[in-house]
């Protein structure tokens, strides 16, 4: 293949590719473990790393701008003498024969030598694939400009269909519905919610948000989208086509891991990494939502953690190894999703439980789930209940467990139930 380049940077210092929550994080972490070659950090997208999570809900509801998005000022790379290629898309990648360095050439013709490689590609939405799909009003929301669009229909829309029962959809539901719109939230599941949380946790969603005046259409299909040059309506597998101004796509994303493939990387669900966020290639590193990774309990287990802890933290892990350093401790997952005034809050990964215990009223809307595996706390689901979260992450920090006939006694505080494994139940405490 013949490449024309328009100018060469010399192979020295690591080059990041990916610049969001974790190619920033990456970045930080070499500077503030004393790293003093060059960095570079080449995104696609016209803006330094700025916050996602605030897309779907206060961005969206029009209380915070882009402005507050910015997870650094512009002087903070100039001061820490941090390259950043904003609008700078790689789309290949060399690496040296001798194994140490290489070369990634972007979509304008340059060349960016390196010595050090990280992949932060993050992810993509996943894209209907139906009859339709291409329509005007149609939206996705993971970027900036997705979430300005949107904003924008939202301002005029009276009809508004949200495709996808998991956390994208509801947080979406939930704005759309603050502004008085008409909204149906269409899920093929037969619960919301259905791959990442127990029955009474789905439940609740359903009841909150049909209070708050959303319908639902569950255990549904979408075949098809109406329209001509805009969306009219949503058909579903069922024959029935609901009006629609505006269509919400929440299906999920997918990794961005095509320069892994070209640098023949083992991938999964999205780019394997060891606990110390090596790829296939001992040399190049990979960190957030491009990553599978082993589960902390589990290791022969890989999971896909699409968080902005998990970013932060498998980015310093990232950075430990590339400067050969030990790996920080390992850290509690953890998670969460505003939708209005309903704050879930997740500690842990539930993924594999065996049994799960309901702490509070649900009807309340302030109450919380207990995970458990073979007798043994993993995680919790804590909505608009701070306290609970706060004590379930402490006592999987400690590798301590909070009994399942305790933890539904409200007279105690969960903090106070933390105990450790297999010790006897205190006296005066039992159920």
């Amino acid at each position: 293949m013949t490449l024309l380049t328009n100018s060469v940077t010399a192979c020295t210092g690591t080059l990041i590719v990916g610049a969001g929550q974790a190619g920033l994080q990456l970045a930080v972490s070499l500077r503030e473990n004393g790293y003093s070659a060059p960095i570079t950090i080449a995104g696609a997208e016209p803006w330094g790393a700025y916050q996602r999570p605030p897309l779907s809900k206060s961005f969206l509801n029009g209380d915070v701008d882009e402005d507050n998005l910015s997870l650094r000022a512009t002087d903070f790379y100039t001061e820490n003498a941090i390259d950043a290629r904003i609008g700078t898309r790689i789309w290949d990648i060399r690496l040296a024969a001798s194994g140490r360095g290489g070369e990634a050439f972007t979509g304008d013709g340059r060349v960016l030598g390196f010595e050090k490689l990280a992949l932060t590609t993050g992810s993509r939405p996943r894209r209907l694939t139906i009859p339709g799909a291409d329509l005007t009003g149609v939206c996705y929301l993971r970027s900036i400009p997705d979430a300005t669009h949107l904003r924008t229909l939202l301002g005029v829309a009276h009809t508004v269909v949200v495709i996808g029962g998991g956390f994208i959809g509801l947080e979406a539901a939930a704005a759309a519905r603050r502004r008085g719109l008409d909204v149906t939230l269409v899920e093929s599941y037969g619960r919301l919610l259905q791959r990442v949380v127990a029955p009474p946790v789905s439940a609740f969603y359903r009841g909150a948000h049909d209070r708050r005046g959303v319908h639902f259409r569950l255990g549904s299909g979408v075949i098809a989208l109406h329209g001509d040059e805009r969306v009219t309506g949503v058909e579903l597998s069922d024959g029935t086509v609901l009006p629609a101004d505006v269509v919400i796509v929440g299906i999920g994303v997918e990794p961005r891991i095509e320069l892994a493939h070209r640098l023949g990387l083992t991938c999964s669900r999205g780019i394997v990494v060891d606990e110390s966020a090596r790829t296939s290639n001992p040399t190049v590193v990979a960190a957030g939502d491009c990553t599978v990774q082993p589960h902390p309990q589990h290791p022969d287990t890989l999971v896909s953690l699409e968080s902005v802890q998990n970013a932060v933290d498998q980015a310093k892990v990232a950075a430990a190894t590339l400067l050969g350093r030990n790996r920080p401790p390992t850290t509690v997952p953890w998670f969460w999703s505003d939708q209005g005034d309903l704050k879930l809050q997740i500690a842990g990964l539930s993924t594999g439980f065996d049994d799960f215990v309901v702490r509070g009223e649900p009807d309340s809307e302030s109450f919380s789930v207990l995970y458990y595996r073979d007798g043994h706390l993993i995680a919790a689901d804590a909505v608009n209940r701070p306290h609970d979260f706060m004590a379930v992450k402490r006592a999987l920090s400690l590798g301590s467990t909070i009994p399942s006939e305790e933890a539904t006694n409200t007279d105690f505080t969960l903090k106070a139930l933390i105990r450790a494994v297999d010790a006897p139940l205190p006296a005066g405490r039992r159920p």
